[in-house]
C-alpha cells in the first residue's frame, strides 16, 4: 500500500541519514558510562561534548550553557518550574501568551499551588503578541516572561527582540520555546539576549526523546531532576549518549544546508498556497504567511469540518487538523475555525507531492458538494 504524502513536519521529522550513521557505534560498539573515567566512560563522554558543541554553535552560544535533556517538554518544565523556584524569594509572577503550548501553560497552571500567578498576553489576528500589553502586565513582582519564538499551530514569528529589550530593562528572565525554530527560523540566542531556551530532537530531524536547554551563564534554575551529578549538576540521570550525538548531528547539518533547506521549504509552502487559491475559492489563511515560518501554512476550508476532511485525507495525505485554543486565540469565527487545516512542509517536500496532495483534496472536498 502506498504511504500517504506527508504534509506533518512540525509534528515530527524522519531521522536524517547522516543522523543515523552518527548514532550506530553509540548502539553497537560504545556503551560505556560517559560519568565513568575508564576507557569506556570516555569513548562515550567525547563525543557527547562535541555535540555539546554542535548545538552551541548553531545556538549562538558557549557549549557549557547547554543541558541535554529528554525532550522540549522536560526542558520547558525544567525552564518555568527551574526558573519560579530559583527566583521566587524576588516575586512569583508570571508572563506568558495565549498561544504557548500546554507544556507552557500546565506548568503556570501548576506553580498556582505554589502561590504563583500568570498573566497571559493576548495575540493579534496573525497571532504575534502585543509587546505593550506584555510591558504594561510588569509588576514588581514579575521574575519570568515566556514567549515561543515559533508558533507550532500557525508559524507565527514573535518579535523576541522587542521582548528581550523589556526583560533586560526591567532585569527578568526572558525563557523561549524555540522548538518549531531549529534549521527554519535563524534563532542566535545573544542577540536578542534570551536567558533560557528550550529546543527539541525529533522536530529537527534527529531522533525522539532527547532535547537541549540553553541557560545564559549567571541564570540561576532550580533542579527539576535531582539524583546524581550528570550534566555538570544540573540534570540528573545516565545520558542518552546515541541520542546526544544524534541530536548534535542534526544541528550539524541544520547550519550547513540551512540556506538550501530553508529555501525549499519557503518554495514548498509557497506553492502549496498558491495551490489551494487557485483550486478553492473559499479558504481562509490563518496567520500570516510572511511572518511566519517557512514550513507551517495553516488554511480553512469551506464545506467540510477539519474532522471530517482529515478522516477522508489521512490515507493519502497526512496533516494535523486543527481546532486549537490558537485559532481562539487570534479570534477566528467559528466558522472558519472549525474546518481549519496544519500544513507542515520539509526540507525533502517535493512539487510533485504538493501538487498531488491539493489535487486528492480538491476531489474529496468536490465529492462532498
Amino acid at each position: 500500500m502506498k504511504k500517504p504524502i506527508y504534509l506533518d513536519y512540525a509534528s515530527s521529522t524522519p531521522v536524517d541519514f547522516e543522523v543515523v550513521e552518527s548514532m550506530e557505534p553509540y548502539l553497537e560498539k560504545y556503551f560505556g558510562n560517559p560519568s565513568c573515567s575508564h576507557l569506556f566512560g570516555i569513548e562515550t563522554k567525547n563525543p557527547m561534548e562535541h555535540a555539546r558543541k554542535q548545538v552551541a554553535e548553531l545556538l549562538g552560544c558557549q557549549p557549557d550553557e547547554i543541558v541535554f535533556t529528554g525532550g522540549v517538554t522536560e526542558s520547558n518544565n525544567h525552564a518555568i518550574k527551574g526558573t519560579a523556584f530559583a527566583y521566587q524569594n524576588r516575586g512569583k509572577h508570571i508572563i506568558s501568551t495565549t498561544i504557548e503550548h500546554p507544556s507552557i501553560t500546565r506548568c503556570c497552571k501548576f506553580l498556582e499551588l505554589f502561590g504563583f500567578t500568570t498573566t497571559y498576553i493576548p495575540v493579534d489576528k496573525y497571532g504575534v503578541v502585543d509587546v505593550k500589553q506584555l510591558e504594561k502586565s510588569i509588576t514588581d513582582q514579575t521574575i519570568l516572561v515566556s514567549v515561543m519564538h515559533v508558533n507550532n499551530q500557525i508559524g507565527t514569528i514573535q518579535p523576541l527582540d522587542e521582548i528581550s529589550r523589556i526583560t533586560r530593562k526591567y532585569g527578568i528572565i526572558l525563557h523561549s520555546d524555540a522548538t518549531q525554530s531549529v534549521g527554519k527560523v535563524a534563532l542566535n540566542v545573544k542577540m536578542p539576549e534570551i536567558d533560557i531556551v528550550s529546543t527539541s530532537g525529533h522536530k529537527s530531524y534527529a531522533p525522539k526523546g532527547v532535547g537541549a536547554l540553553y541557560i545564559r551563564n549567571g541564570v540561576q534554575i532550580e533542579n527539576l531532576i535531582h539524583g546524581s551529578k550528570q550534566e555538570k549538576g544540573r540534570r540528573a540521570g545516565t545520558e542518552n549518549v546515541q541520542g546526544i550525538v544524534g541530536l548534535g548531528k542534526a544541528y550539524e547539518i541544520a547550519g550547513r544546508d540551512w540556506e538550501k533547506n530553508v529555501s525549499n521549504m519557503k518554495e514548498m509552502k509557497e506553492l502549496l498556497y498558491k495551490e489551494l487559491k487557485r483550486n478553492f475559492k473559499e479558504i481562509h489563511l490563518n496567520g500570516h504567511l510572511e511572518k511566519s515560518s517557512p514550513d507551517i501554512l495553516n488554511i480553512s476550508f469551506k464545506g467540510m469540518t477539519s474532522g471530517e476532511l482529515y478522516n477522508k485525507m489521512k490515507d493519502f495525505v497526512a496533516v494535523t487538523p486543527d481546532t486549537s485554543y490558537v485559532l481562539d486565540a487570534i479570534n477566528l469565527s467559528e466558522e472558519w475555525k472549525k474546518c481549519a487545516i496544519r500544513f507542515s512542509v520539509g526540507k525533502r517536500t517535493t512539487k510533485n507531492e504538493i501538487i498531488e496532495a491539493v489535487s486528492i483534496i480538491k476531489k474529496i472536498l468536490d465529492s462532498a458538494s
